[in-house]
């Protein structure tokens, strides 16, 4: 009798594990094939650009294996999470400069939330000295370093801390007349010439470094040495500390991986970390997580970035991003399947976004997320209501999203451990 019982006890509470780990997991074992018809990229961003033009054949896309979110409980509304302060959603067009969108929207709203001043700052001032300092590196180094469009979120406090900032008013990097950046041509010839350099073993620094200037002059103009506000002339660093007020030094990126020790700063080794940048703070997964929550509900947004080309990355389909069960059940997502995934290239450093709200939603954390791509704006304004964001279940974020930066008083409780 005692042995049947016992056996009973143990029955019932693998049943219970078994129900809780279900009713966690939003996702089913469902996935269709999907042939994506040409969407807002092709259609409005790249509307207008001189190597594209509406009367090409518009590429077709092979048919991709995706969740199928029929009979998934997913938010539809970005009006019913709770919202921190952010400027609208402005769109990156056709560049790769995602880290920077992301982390001068995340500085937007600490203006903000530090001085209560609406500003809308430069990316592109940002992105202008990033090719700069990638410039100068490439000299250096003898050409050993990564070149391409994509970078990291802290490469906009490196460059803010070095160059100052500007209004999106005094430097928008478009020609007049031009609606969005696009920046294929101005890559390919920076990238030429430096290859170039290489090739003729011209290692001078000034030259090179002038060269590239000339590039980005030609492309998207001449950042102003000074900006005038209210009868008063400002530099970029003047900028920064009287007006924006935002100090570089108190925003660090949070990291976690299992490759490299925890309560260390360490290096996020992904080629997009050009600068081989030792800053991150490594954390376990469950304090990595609970950080990110406890920021937004302190009043701090945060900008996010990882891997978004998942079976359940649905941007055309419900502007959501989940783990479906046929990728990995929820129960079973931790550390080591985040590791796994890293290790053998599934995930990989994609995108950046900026996280500005949260929902609480069958037992489960979902992030509202600012985007700059293309993906969440699909259908244009007028069809999509969350035009320019993404709602992220909390395992999405969990296994595939790698990096966040964030004002250190988020993380205070912890530092002492580094």
């Amino acid at each position: 009798m005692q042995l049947k019982i016992k056996l009973s006890l143990v029955i019932s509470a693998v049943l219970l594990i078994a129900i809780v780990a279900n009713a966690q997991q939003p996702a089913g074992n469902s996935g269709k094939f999907i042939t994506y018809e040409p969407g807002y990229y092709h259609n409005t961003i790249l509307k207008g650009v001189e190597q594209f033009n509406s009367q090409q054949e518009k590429p077709k896309s092979a048919p991709t294996f995706k969740l199928n979110p029929e009979g998934i409980s997913i938010p539809d509304n970005k009006e019913t999470f709770t919202r921190l302060w952010h400027l609208s959603p402005v769109s990156q067009g056709n560049t790769n400069t995602c880290w920077s969108y992301c982390a001068i929207s995340m500085l937007e709203s600490e203006v903000y939330r530090l001085t209560r001043q609406e500003i809308k700052l430069s990316e592109m001032f940002i992105a202008y000295h990033e090719y700069i300092e990638r410039a100068e590196l490439y000299v250096k180094t003898r050409g050993n370093i990564y070149i391409g469009e994509g970078s990291e979120m802290n490469a906009v406090i490196k460059n803010m801390k070095k160059y100052g900032i500007l209004p999106y008013s005094a430097y928008s990097g478009l020609k007049s007349g031009q609606e969005f950046h696009s920046h294929d041509k101005m890559f390919d010839e920076i990238k030429a010439y430096l290859e170039s350099v290489k090739a003729r073993n011209a290692w001078d620094e000034a030259a090179t470094v002038s060269t590239v200037k000339s590039i980005l002059h030609h492309y998207i103009g001449t950042p102003p040495s000074t900006v005038k506000l209210n009868g008063r002339e400002y530099t970029p660093q003047q900028y920064l500390k009287e007006i924006a007020r935002i100090n570089p030094d108190d925003y660090i990126d949070v990291l976690s991986i299992m490759q490299q020790p925890y309560w260390q700063q360490v290096e996020f080794e992904v080629p997009d970390n050009w600068w081989h940048d030792k800053s991150y703070y490594n954390i376990p997964l469950e304090d990595y997580m609970k950080i990110l929550k406890k920021a937004l509900k302190s009043g701090f947004t945060v900008a996010l970035a990882g891997d978004v080309s998942e079976a359940g990355f649905l941007a055309r389909e419900v502007n959501a991003a989940l783990i479906p069960s046929f990728d990995i059940p929820s129960a079973y997502i931790d550390e080591n399947a985040r590791q796994f995934r890293f290790s053998n290239g599934t995930t990989t450093d994609d995108h950046g976004m900026h996280v500005v709200g949260y929902k609480e939603m069958d037992g489960v954390t979902w992030f509202l997320l600012k985007d700059s791509g293309a993906g969440s704006r699909t259908g244009g304004v007028e069809k999509n209501k969350n035009f320019g964001y993404y709602f992220f279940h909390e395992d999405y974020v969990k296994l595939k999203m790698m990096t966040f930066l964030v004002h250190k008083d988020a993380m205070k409780d912890l530092m002492m451990k580094f």
